[in-house]
């Protein structure tokens, strides 16, 4: 919280010890700080890490607080979740033309690069950037272990004859070229290795390799990287390469079998952890090198004379590496020059509108496709993304289903280790052979499945199903690591077992022989607390698959579903949705389209936003002053603790046409309501001055109040107190200062002999500038990191609903205040039950929100029951609407949630019965008096001296292009003189009749006279054009026909 208020970087030092030999004996330096790393709050090395409630609430901070943002020079800061295609897995695609081509993202620590083998006109070649031509393939694999043709055919067709004719024609390549031997592959390869490309010497330092040099480093290092080479075995990428091919071959024979790059199982997620891991790494290693500089060049010094102390450098260039870490936090920008990779957007400001917008901030990831252009495929709903991430929480707009959030039980794995896996494979079960002992027949026999390791080839089996029945015992038993996935390929007989980092899963119960494995003494134990998930999990009754072997398995939705081939029982199926869906009761019975809006309304929501909403000074904070738990409610409104700091009020409904106030999903709101309290919220506000200090010594202050000839307070300073900052409760009005701060008007000068500068302070006052009063609600002084005084002003506006003003339900009904009505005008009920709000029927039929009916119902049935648990709304298990009928029935009121009123205005029954209940209502930010915008005469523009835009800079309402061709229509020719020049940018200009160019105060320059010579009035924005046309040398020449007498 300290951070937060006084601006400051949440971070923690990093300490090194070092070891270095001076005078032939070795001297070790312990805890020498190196740099300062941010800490994400609630990370394990945060202060908050395990706090509990009490321990929190002394440190000021809110126990529902998510965590997982960074807090830079005060400003909470998030790192979206990056959406990335995977590394080193193979992705087959086909183009319009018939092309197909296999590619692959190799990743090592060293380099990221992309290779590609491409099939055009029934020839095969491997592209890479390195490379400044593709390589025929045959030449490629000929290269790799001088294999001879029979082997290279081997590897890639095996023994199926379709493949060997459709590969055969590759051999004319390498015949064409001359290239029989490896040696001639590899001179053929480093010839057309790229000059320059990685790992070369600076010119002058390294002699240039040989052809055959430069072919086999390519090989080895740079084509398929991932993929590694022991003592110059180039075989594994060899069987890597042709698989390649093989996958190539099967395409252009069944287009079914190419890869869809939407599809969940083909992307990785990279967090937090994984984005700075890779800007430490490669700020360190600049400051490595930038230490290494710094020695050779003490070392280089002839006269030295003092012994080399690496304590100072090492504290200094460390700065580097904090400034490096804030900068990319603070700005977003991801700049790894290794990878080069430049990313924009990677970090957002946490949205503290509402608390619900916090949650959903957390789970929200990002894509870094274009949003402009206009594709359907990565927009889609995925039939993978089911259970992986919310089908219904996306932004509407040009970055509708780009921008995705994950569903509630969402797991992301972090890197398993390799090694411990292999060995488990090769010591524990049969009939499993490595690959490099085989040939390609043998390899490609049907019934023998290659076995991959993260998209790597490195094993045989001819047991399958054996195979991944026993790998999977021993995940579940916890030999493994219970996020490695493996799943079966029928198509390319393979077998894929993945350990990498990024992949998305969640959990399932394990069913057997037909049978759940989870029993009720298990619930028991865990109500008990005497278990927890993890036990489960270690005991074998719960297991996390992934994408792909999800596709593996056969999974319930509910017990009921189960049957002998059954796999795998679905925990909760309303957890497909995330924490924002969540919030929905009944979505199911709603239109798809009305969850999405309600995502989007539900961050929001004006209501608490922490349990120290008030101890906080943000730039700007809404909060509700009475916000309710919601009558209906969701499981997952408890487990994301919606209900602690929930945003609404539970506001009685009344469905039935009132005035014409109520068209286009208006409301009607009763004024009692209001003056109780109904949709009454505050709004804080911060201004901030921090007061410097400059290179030569001077300070900035705070200034005293200014007295007119009288001696009274000028009325500016009417808020300030003597110390030159506003009394906390004055009420200030716009223009007013709340802040006398007074900056130096000499900031450079030395004060050395002459050059000295004035004494004197001009003032930079902090005003107020919003239109409507405001109270002062607090004043904090304090100092900065940089030792720097700081003084924060924060105001506040209570603000009650008025005409204009947004609200909405959990359905996406939204509609804005059309009329307040006294409480006398409103309909009333038999009990004397008045509507807080009426709504418009119309609202129903277009827009499906059946789910809003059953709310109104269901939280009409626990209200007269008293009875919290009817008021369970959840997807897919909600109680039925028959059981909340039948418990109004029991309290004497009708089945179907009807009522007889009579009406406020006439004192008559009304002619119908009217449906009514509570259905919670959130009030939206967006209000009448943050909008209302008009002018008359104000600020111009300097440019075009056209009136300014935009409210907060008291601008004018363009008349657009659109309205101006109404006007055309119209033939309205004065009505458009007048808005478009008289009103907005008249200016009197002189022309010259004889050359029809501009002139000066009477006086033509070109044609030097002034007989010609007159004036007219023009819009200022259309001299502007002339002049700058004529700047271009495009002449414009103005012709006056006749004369139209001009008003004064």
């Amino acid at each position: 919280m300290e951070c937060r208020l006084r601006d400051m970087t949440y971070a923690a030092p990093v300490v090194v010890d070092i070891a270095y030999s001076r005078d032939r004996k070795k001297i070790i330096r312990r805890d020498i700080p190196l740099c300062r790393i941010p800490v994400m709050l609630k990370s394990a090395k945060c202060c908050l890490s395990g706090a509990t409630n009490a321990q929190m609430e002394i440190m000021n901070e809110c126990p529902l607080d998510p965590g997982g943002y960074f807090i830079i020079n005060g400003t909470e800061k998030v790192i979206l979740i990056q959406e990335q295609l995977s590394k080193n897995r193979v992705i087959v695609e086909a183009d319009d033309k018939g092309g197909v081509s296999a590619s692959v993202t190799s990743s090592t620590h060293e380099r990221k690069s992309k290779t590609y083998v491409i099939l055009k006109k029934d020839r095969i070649a491997l592209n890479h950037n390195v490379l400044v031509e593709p390589i025929p393939i045959v030449i490629v694999l000929k290269a790799l272990g001088g294999l001879s043709d029979y082997e290279i055919m081997e590897l890639v067709a095996g023994g199926d004859a379709r493949y060997q004719d459709d590969f055969l024609i590759n051999f004319d390549e390498a015949t064409k070229a001359g290239v029989y031997t490896q040696q001639q592959a590899l001179e053929y390869i480093g010839v057309r290795v790229k000059m320059g490309g990685p790992k070369k010497g600076r010119p002058g330092t390294a002699p240039r390799r040989s052809p055959v040099e430069e072919g086999l480093d390519a090989l080895a290092n740079i084509i398929i990287a991932h993929v590694t080479i022991e003592d110059l075995d180039f075989y594994p990428k060899a069987i890597y390469i042709a698989m390649m091919v093989r996958r190539v071959l099967m395409a252009a024979h069944n287009p079914k079998l190419v890869d869809d790059r939407d599809f969940v199982g083909n992307k990785r997620l990279e967090l937090a952890g994984q984005l700075l891991s890779l800007l430490f790494e490669d700020l360190f290693k600049m400051f490595v090198a930038s230490l290494k500089g710094n020695m050779e060049y003490f070392f280089k010094k002839p006269n030295r004379t003092s012994a080399y102390d690496p304590v100072g450098p090492i504290s200094t260039q460390g700065q580097s590496i904090t400034q490096g870490l804030n900068r990319a936090i603070q700005s977003g920008n991801w700049n790894v020059k290794r990878f080069n990779m430049n990313r924009a957007g990677v970090t957002h400001v946490l949205s503290r509108l509402s608390y619900i917008a916090v949650v959903g901030m957390m789970t929200r990831i990002s894509s870094q496709f274009e949003k402009t252009r206009k594709v359907s495929g990565p927009r889609a709903l995925q039939p993978s993304q089911w259970g992986m991430l919310c089908p219904s929480d996306t932004p509407e707009g040009e970055a509708c289903g780009l921008v995705k959030n994950l569903a509630l039980m969402t797991h992301i794995t972090t890197n398993a280790e390799e090694q411990p896996v292999r060995n488990w494979i090769f010591g524990l079960i049969e009939g499993v052979q490595p690959i490099r002992m085989f040939t390609g027949t043998e390899m490609h026999k049907p019934g023998t499945y290659i076995i991959h390791l993260n998209g790597t080839p490195f094993a045989l089996t001819r047991h399958p199903k054996q195979f991944a029945a026993r790998f999977k015992t021993m995940r579940r038993r916890g030999h493994i690591s219970p996020f490695v996935s493996i799943h079966i390929n029928e198509h390319f007989s393979a077998i894929h077992i993945a350990t990498d980092e990024g992949r998305i899963c969640r959990p399932y119960i394990i069913v057997k022989d037909g049978k759940s494995k989870l029993k009720p003494e298990h619930l028991r134990l865990l109500q008990l607390g005497k278990a927890t998930f993890e036990d489960f999990l270690k005991r074998g009754v719960i297991e996390y698959l992934d994408v792909n072997e999800e596709n593996d398995a056969l999974i319930a939705i509910s017990e009921d579903d189960i049957n002998q081939s059954t796999t795998h029982l679905e925990i909760e199926p309303f957890t497909i949705l995330g924490a924002v869906a969540g919030l929905i009761p009944f979505p199911h019975h709603n239109q798809s389209p009305r969850n999405t809006y309600q995502c989007a309304m539900g961050k929001q929501a004006i209501g608490a936003i922490a349990y120290n909403q008030f101890n906080r000074i943000d730039t700007l904070l809404y909060t509700l002053v009475y916000p309710q738990r919601p009558m209906v409610i969701t499981k997952t409104i408890q487990l994301i603790h919606y209900d602690k700091l929930p945003a609404g009020q539970n506001a009685t409904v009344v469905v039935m046409s009132y005035s014409g106030y109520d068209i286009e999903d208006a409301l009607v709101l009763n004024k009692a309501s209001c003056d109780r309290g109904f949709g009454r919220c505050q709004v804080f506000r911060k201004y901030a001055a921090e007061l410097l200090q400059y290179p030569n010594g001077r300070k900035d202050r705070l200034g005293g109040i200014q007295k007119d000839e009288e001696g009274r307070t000028i009325a500016k300073h009417a808020c300030l107190d003597k110390d030159g900052l506003a009394i906390v409760g004055y009420r200030v009005h716009s223009g007013e200062t709340m802040i006398m701060k007074e900056t130096p008007i000499d900031q450079t000068s030395t004060g050395i002999g002459s050059d000295r500068g004035s004494d004197d302070f001009r003032p930079a006052p902090v005003n107020y500038r919003t239109p409507d009063p405001a109270y002062i609600d607090k004043v904090m002084v304090s100092n900065t990191e940089k030792d720097t005084a700081i003084i924060k002003v924060q105001t506040r506006q209570t603000r009650r609903p008025e005409l204009g003003d947004k609200f909405s339900s959990r359905h996406g009904q939204k509609g804005v205040v059309g009329i307040i009505v006294d409480q006398e005008d409103m309909p009333f009920s038999d009990s004397g039950v008045v509507p807080d709000i009426i709504m418009n029927p119309h609202g129903f039929p277009s827009r499906m929100t059946v789910g809003k009916l059953f709310e109104c119902l269901t939280g009409k049935a626990a209200v007269v029951a008293g009875r919290r648990d009817y008021g369970f709304g959840d997807a897919f298990r909600s109680h039925p609407v028959e059981e909340m009928g039948r418990v109004l029935v029991e309290h004497g009121f009708s089945w179907e949630g009807k009522d007889y009123f009579t009406s406020g205005i006439t004192g008559d029954p009304h002619e119908a019965y009217l449906f009514n209940g509570p259905i919670y209502y959130q009030r939206l930010k967006h209000m009448v008096q943050d909008k209302m915008h008009s002018r008359s005469s104000g600020p111009r523009a300097i440019l075009t001296r056209q009136p300014t835009e935009g409210r907060s800079r008291d601008g004018g309402l363009r008349l657009g292009e659109m309205e101006r061709d109404c006007l055309i229509a119209y033939g309205a020719s004065q009505l458009l003189l007048e808005r478009l020049m008289y009103s907005s940018d008249a200016t009197r200009v002189d022309i010259c009749e004889w050359c029809g160019l501009l002139g000066y105060k009477g006086y033509c320059q070109t044609c030097k006279s002034t007989s010609q010579v007159t004036q007219m009035t023009m819009p200022y924005a259309a001299k502007l054009l002339v002049q700058e046309l004529i700047s271009m040398n495009v002449g414009v020449r103005i012709e006056l026909e006749d004369q139209f007498p001009h008003p004064a």
